[in-house]
């Protein structure tokens, strides 16, 4: 983790973030074809810069940052503004939005706690980052493409619904361990 700020990796991280606020701009102009591109690249982008970041041992303390903050500003924006414009639902992104509130809180209070705390990724918690990456995806691939398959679409929606919630509990069962108010 010694690699220095402007890797190609970060780089292409810092590029991936800055593709946000186009996506959102895409979608809030009912260009969501070009915004499903965008999102389809930033992803790509994920891979590729931690990829980059091992082969070329560019791996850094800022990239350690960026990454989980390019990848939540982009999920979250992107379900946000897909509810806005009533593609997703409302209450899916505030789902979305609370989970991610719920966690990024909970590691503030552990810390202001002085619990030590590492994050790591939970298993429910991949799932439900594949989850979210692959709807958002179909739903801008079918609403910018003019697609029909809402029996998908609904699957998806509540496959997300449930993750997101499970992945939720158990971020909060895992806090009380640390805390020493769950069980062992």
């Amino acid at each position: 983790m010694e690699a220095g700020l402007f890797t190609l990796p970060n780089l292409i991280t810092l590029g991936r973030l800055f593709a946000v606020p186009a996506a959102v701009w895409l979608m809030l102009q009912h260009r969501l074809d070009y915004a499903f591109l965008v999102f389809v690249g930033a992803g790509i982008s994920d891979a590729v810069d931690g990829w980059l970041a091992r082969v070329r041992n560019a791996r850094s303390a800022l990239g350690a940052l960026l990454d989980p903050i390019a990848d939540k500003a982009l999920l979250v924006s992107v379900y946000v503004t897909l509810a806005a414009i009533n593609v997703l639902p409302d209450w899916l992104a505030i789902l979305v939005v609370f989970r991610d509130l719920l966690i990024v809180g909970g590691v503030i209070l552990l810390w202001v706690l002085g619990v030590p705390t590492r994050i790591r990724p939970l298993m429910i918690s991949k799932a439900n980052t594949f989850a979210q990456l692959a709807l958002a995806a179909l739903a801008l691939l079918l609403a910018g493409f003019g697609l029909q398959a809402p029996t998908l679409l609904e699957v998806a929606i509540w496959i997300v619904a449930v993750t997101t919630a499970a992945s939720g509990a158990a971020y909060v069962v895992q806090a009380a361990r640390l805390t020493g108010g769950g069980a062992p």
